[in-house]
Parts: structure tokens; C-alpha cells; sequence
């Protein structure tokens, strides 16, 4: 594992790694808490799901103007920027908390500028790993980041809730404070990470669409961009409903919980294995491979409607997702020209992102429509649909090993039409 070690040795990276390690659990803690607070002030469920998608809506509103903006500054600005507005943010809620002066439009501006400053810093940390990590350790590197992830699904719910047990301004305060964290060691980083001198000057809205451009030009890029948000939508859709399916079975939040920590767990497992997994696999059939992960799980999920068996399901599907994840995401990155990274990955998460919202809507209409063992097995047939996509692109199956394409020299920009 000479990454592994060269990367402990990569100071920019471990102040990346650190500095968002520790902000992202504190946000998705406080994510979690968002919903209780609204339903608290308010007594209405339909506040308390709006605190959540006000996060969402204002993360994905943020993306794509967070592209052009990164590659025309330096990304670390932005990150500490987005940190600080991060840490002042959930400072005022601790505030409004203690003099029990906080009203929900509070709690909901809070919930979409904080959605919107993640929403800056993601591409703004993309740009900064292409800079500060040799291209052969990228795969590793992305893995961590994807264990990051996990480790903060595992760890946010559980924290989160002891935290609002102990009063309601608790999440809000340790969050403000790992944001303050995050932007003093932000101010560690050592490399250089300015754009280059001579750029010419142009409009936002004509760097986004060369961004969005370069994306479409690329077969593989053009793939990826209509299988990830259809993906996500049938994925999450599928779980979704196998979740409300359990909340309608009776059972009890502590077993439903298991499930999202059984997940995180299979998260950090599969991070881990991830470099070893793809030194050894292809990264376009390990991309396939990932598509149809899910698809065997259908069947138990239809038949048994028990926390253990979502678990196992979600569990087992989410080991091969990191190492996928990472895989593409790495060589995205490794083939997009330095310039237009930050617009690359901003147009890419923003069309991640877009269906997600829809998951909810199709599992609980499919499930009122069919019932919960038929839902599963229309999701689990969608699944495989879009499965179809990378399965059926040579742009994707021929993806090779990393080490066949981490001295690859970046794609070129297509010119303007």
C-alpha cells in the first residue's frame, strides 16, 4: 500500500482530509437535528421535512455557480470562505437558542446558506486534491474521502441525537466550532493553488457552458452524466421504500437506525478495501459491476420485511460502491484538464444531484399504488434498466486498471462552438 504511505506523507492532503473530516460529521449531525428543531418550534411535520430539503435545495443550488468561481480563484479562499460563513451561521442559531428567541425562518435561512456554502466548498476541495495529490495516488486518495463519508454516516445520527438530548443548541455550537476548526487548518495548506496568470476574462455564464461542454464532448463523461443521476434516483428510491416499509411494519427507530449505521459501517469496510480492489479490477467493469450490485438484494427485500434483512441488503450492496465510486471519480479527474476542474466537478455532482429529490416521491407513490412487495420488484427492475447504460458503453467497459492511466496526460478542451 505505498499510497496509503506516500499520502500520510502528502501534508496538503492530510489538511484537506482532516479539516473536512471533522466539519462533515459536525454538518450531517446538525442535518440530522434540523428536522427535530423545526418540528419542536412548530409542531408540523411538513416543517420539519422542509428544514432538511432547504439544505438540499440550497447544496444543489450552489454547485454549478461554485464551478467557474473556483477555477477563476484560489479554492482555498473559497473553502475557508465557506467555512467561516459555516462557523457565524450555526453560531446564530446557538445564540437565538439560548435567549429562546429562534423562529423557524431562522432555523430554514440557516438550513439553505449552509446547504449552499457545502455546495461551494465540494468542488473548491476537488480542485485542491487535483493539486496537491500526484495523479497515481488519486484512487487512494478519493478512497479516504469516500471512507470520510461513511465515517460521518455512521457517526452524525448517533452523535446528533445524544448532542440534542443534552439541549438543542448542543449540535448547532459543536458544529460551529468544527467549521471554525476547519477554516483555521485550511490556512495550513502550502501549496500554491491560484489559477493561472493570462486567463481571459470572461462571462460566469460562458465558463460554466465550456464546462458543461467539455463534459457532453466526452463519451465516457456523457455517460457517466446520464447514468449517475438515474442511478441515484432508482437507488435511493428502492431503499427509500424498504425504509417506510419497515416505519409502516412497526418497527422501532432504534432498529430502523441500525439500518443507516449498518450502511456506514459496510461504507468504511468497502473505503478501506477500495485501492486494493482496484489494483486488481478494471475500473469500467468494476463501474458494471457496481450498477448491478444492487439488483440480487431485490428478492430478500420483497419477500421479508425485517430491519436485518434491509440491512444485509444495503450493507452488502454498499461494499463495492466506494472502490466504484472511486474508480470513475479518480479518473474523471486524472482526464480532465486542470483549468476545468472545479466546473467538471460541479456540473457533475450538480447532475448527480438533481433526481435525488424525486426518490421520496417515487417510493412512496409506488408504494401506496402497488403495495410494499411489489414496489421493490418495479425499483429493483428499474435498477436494472439503468444498469443497462454503463453495461452497454464501451466508453466504460474499457476504462483500464489505475496504473494504465494515472500518467495520462489530461483531455483537451474542445473549442467553442
Amino acid at each position: 500500500m505505498s499510497s496509503y504511505r506516500s499520502l500520510r506523507r502528502n501534508h496538503d492532503f492530510g489538511v484537506l482530509w482532516v479539516a473536512q473530516t471533522v466539519s462533515e460529521v459536525g454538518s450531517r449531525a446538525s442535518l440530522f437535528v434540523f428536522p427535530l428543531v423545526a418540528y419542536a418550534l412548530t409542531g408540523s411535520t411538513g416543517l420539519a421535512a422542509a428544514a432538511e430539503a432547504t439544505y438540499l435545495l440550497g447544496l444543489a443550488g450552489a454547485l454549478l455557480p461554485a464551478g467557474p468561481l473556483v477555477d477563476r480563484v484560489d479554492p482555498r479562499r473559497v473553502m475557508r470562505s465557506a467555512s467561516a460563513a459555516g462557523a457565524l451561521l450555526y453560531a446564530s442559531l446557538v445564540a437565538a437558542l439560548l435567549a429562546h428567541a429562534l423562529t423557524a425562518p431562522h432555523l430554514l435561512l440557516v438550513a439553505l446558506l449552509t446547504g449552499a456554502a457545502s455546495g461551494l466548498f465540494g468542488p473548491a476541495e476537488a480542485k485542491a486534491v487535483r493539486a496537491v495529490v500526484p495523479a497515481e495516488d488519486l484512487p487512494t486518495a478519493l478512497s479516504q474521502n469516500q471512507a470520510r463519508l461513511h465515517l460521518a454516516t455512521l457517526l452524525s445520527a448517533p452523535a446528533g441525537g445524544l448532542m440534542y438530548a443534552a439541549a438543542r443548541w448542543v449540535p448547532f455550537a459543536a458544529d460551529a466550532v468544527s467549521f471554525a476548526f476547519s477554516w483555521v487548518l485550511l490556512g495550513r495548506l502550502r501549496t500554491d493553488l491560484t489559477a493561472p496568470a493570462g486567463r481571459s476574462r470572461r462571462s460566469p455564464r460562458q465558463d460554466l457552458a465550456e464546462g458543461l461542454r467539455f463534459v457532453w464532448s466526452r463519451p465516457l463523461f456523457r455517460t457517466l452524466a446520464v447514468w449517475g443521476p438515474l442511478s441515484n434516483l432508482t437507488i435511493n428510491a428502492l431503499f427509500f421504500a424498504a425504509i417506510l416499509r419497515l416505519i409502516n411494519g412497526g418497527f422501532d427507530a432504534v432498529h430502523i437506525g441500525l439500518v443507516e449505521a449498518t450502511a456506514g459501517a459496510a461504507g468504511i469496510v468497502g473505503a478501506v478495501l477500495a485501492p486494493w480492489v482496484l489494483d486488481r479490477v478494471p475500473t469500467g467493469w468494476l463501474t458494471v459491476a457496481v450498477a448491478w450490485a444492487f439488483l440480487p438484494l431485490v428478492a430478500p427485500m420483497a419477500v421479508w420485511n425485517h430491519p436485518a434483512v434491509v440491512a444485509a441488503a444495503l450493507g452488502t450492496g454498499m461494499l463495492l460502491n466506494p472502490a466504484g465510486n472511486t474508480g470513475m471519480s479518480s479518473y474523471r479527474l486524472a482526464r480532465t484538464p486542470p483549468e476545468l476542474v472545479g466546473r467538471v466537478q460541479a456540473s457533475t455532482q450538480f447532475l448527480a444531484m438533481a433526481a435525488l429529490p424525486l426518490s421520496p416521491v417515487l417510493a412512496g407513490t409506488l408504494l401506496s399504488l402497488l403495495g410494499g412487495p411489489a414496489a421493490i420488484a418495479v425499483l429493483g427492475g428499474c435498477s436494472g434498466l439503468v444498469a443497462l447504460i454503463p453495461t452497454l458503453s464501451r466508453h466504460v467497459r474499457t476504462v483500464p486498471r489505475p496504473s494504465a492511466w494515472a500518467a495520462a496526460e489530461p483531455a483537451a478542451v474542445p473549442a467553442a462552438a
